[in-house]
């Protein structure tokens, strides 16, 4: 199946006002398009396979991200970056502390797993557009709720760089990994079984 013949979804401005480090923005421009989701353009089994555009475009001070949630259940995902760059950003612990946060940074042909428990987003902070590809299972369903009451993830990236979000009490010294280069040669792990 093509991804022209697939309507995309919309993740529009103002449904992100809730996670942003700019908060007048979404009021000054509702009806931003932020970025789009094609899901289901092919299926393998019970897995689905969705195609995610961010073009560049800041958001006030903020690099252009998703919105962000958590997996419900024990689901992983696999994402592989198609062109541009990407941050994958994820975080863990109980409401306002955090015990980890770490961010992976990946180009053009990287793969990246998140893992199940942790919250999170992706970032475009290049200046062009980034078309990213992913698994996941069909059954997996997104919790946005954390983000939402805390005004986003515990850091925020800007253009002076990651600055911590003040809403949190805890928030540990953020890590960094490094991506996938080849894709794992069977994605039984993204069915969520113990």
């Amino acid at each position: 199946m093509e991804i022209k013949k697939i309507k995309p979804q919309i993740r529009f401005l103002n449904e992100m006002e809730s996670v942003l480090y700019d908060q007048k923005l979404a009021k000054a421009v509702p009806n931003l398009e932020v970025y789009y989701v094609w899901r289901g353009i092919k299926e393998k089994g019970e897995l689905r396979y969705d195609i995610t555009i961010i073009p560049h475009q800041m958001l006030g001070r903020e690099f252009p991200k998703t919105k962000g949630h958590k997996h419900l259940g024990n689901f992983q995902e696999l994402i592989q970056i198609l062109s541009g760059k990407a941050f994958y950003f994820a975080q863990k612990g109980r409401g306002k502390f955090i015990e980890d946060c770490y961010v992976v940074e990946a180009k053009k042909g990287d793969f990246v797993i998140i893992p199940p428990i942790y919250d999170h987003l992706t970032i475009n902070p290049a200046e062009r557009e980034l078309k990213m590809a992913n698994w996941i299972s069909k059954r997996c369903q997104s919790d946005y709720g954390l983000f939402e009451r805390f005004q986003g993830a515990c850091y925020y990236y800007t253009k002076k760089g990651w600055i911590k979000n003040k809403n949190y009490k805890k928030v540990p010294k953020l890590r960094f990994e490094k991506p996938l280069k080849n894709r794992p040669k069977s994605l039984n792990f993204l069915y969520g079984r113990n």
